[in-house]
């Protein structure tokens, strides 16, 4: 394990263990920092955390403003309503997610782990940091459908929050900066790296025969697109599925206007896959098999599709089981009962 004292520069990782000494300011002002440590194999650069140290303060106000309804028009829909952390901060068993009165998210809520590594968020790469995405959430009319200001001026008016902002950033006053600075330090600092498949890369478990070979072949598959450790390169790739006549969406197109990007989304990890059904951007297959399925025998021709995809990926039916059955070590039952990650009391 690499370590590193998180101070004006942070990488997420598996742990969160609070130094002993207070980060001392100028002002008589101080904060806890964090130490870190990076996960095996993982990328040692992240800039998430940049210019919001990360601190034991901001991420506890993170938290807590993770899980609180006033960030929703009504109160009813927190950030969790849609990212639950016993399905790995997805939405349980829901293709689109619930949202402000009676309405539905028109994209599947993927899981919230390991974002320090990624620098665009959402299916199409809309959001460029991580620190800005709550915005699209809280606003939408379809999801939380608020106005920035009346969350705040909600905070504002609750009597704990001005002193949890005085503890993690020094003052009691409370802006949309801060907000999601501190709600950045909770969801960047969500780490999965401890399912079997990563104790058998410690050495510390072994996979069964069937889950070996399926390793195998899912090396020689899939790992293109879905490069370990995070389980994605995180590229945006026309995977061979039809347009959905109810959202109509095409992707990246939608951000970037050329064609040449229609129909590509945003390859996801397969990290606690078996969490996270249904899957792809519109939530169409509810089981690992369906979607292995699809790479076999349901690739749609397109003039973007991409090329690693044009002869669909030929398995037989005990090559797919063995691959499903590899893709189920990585899901991290220690990530999805941290008590860190949990609703605060």
């Amino acid at each position: 394990m690499k370590k590193l004292t998180v101070i004006s520069f942070a990488l997420a990782t598996l742990f969160l263990l609070v130094l002993p000494a207070a980060c001392k300011k100028d002002n008589g002002f101080s904060t806890t920092p964090l130490t870190l440590e990076i996960p095996d194999g993982f990328p040692t650069e992240t800039t998430v955390f940049a210019n919001n140290p990360l601190t034991k303060e901001g991420f506890e106000l993170g938290r807590r403003l993770f899980y609180d309804g006033k960030l929703s028009k009504d109160g009813n829909f927190p950030c969790a309503s849609c990212h639950q952390q016993f399905a790995a901060f997805a939405t349980f068993e829901h293709a689109f997610s619930h949202g402000f009165n009676n309405a539905f998210t028109t994209r599947n809520a993927p899981g919230l782990f390991n974002l320090a590594w990624h620098s665009e968020f959402h299916y199409d790469g809309g959001i460029n940091h991580l620190e800005v995405q709550p915005l699209a959430p809280i606003t939408a009319t379809n999801e939380m459908a608020e106005d920035v200001e009346n969350v705040l001026n909600k905070l504002r008016a609750d009597s704990a929050y001005p002193e949890q902002f005085r503890k993690a950033f020094g003052s009691p006053e409370i802006n949309s900066q801060r907000m999601l600075r501190a709600i950045t330090q909770f969801v960047g600092s969500m780490v999965s790296a401890d399912s079997k498949y990563d104790k058998v890369k410690k050495g510390t478990a072994t996979f069964t025969p069937v889950e070996a070979d399926g390793y195998a072949l899912f090396k020689a598959n899939c790992a293109t697109c879905h490069k370990e450790p995070l389980f994605t390169d995180l590229s945006y790739r026309n995977n061979g599925l039809d347009i959905n006549p109810f959202i109509n969406d095409y992707g990246r197109m939608g951000i970037t206007r050329r064609k040449e990007d229609s129909l590509k989304f945003k390859v996801p990890s397969l990290r606690n896959l078996a969490l996270t059904y249904p899957y792809m951007h519109d939530g169409r297959f509810f089981s690992i098999e369906a979607a292995v399925q699809h790479y076999m025998s349901g690739i749609q021709q397109s003039p973007t599709l991409d090329p690693l995809l044009r002869n669909g990926i030929p398995l037989t039916q005990g090559q797919k089981a063995a691959i499903v059955a590899f893709l189920r070590t990585l899901t991290d039952e220690t990530f999805i009962a941290d008590p860190r990650f949990s609703a605060p009391e």
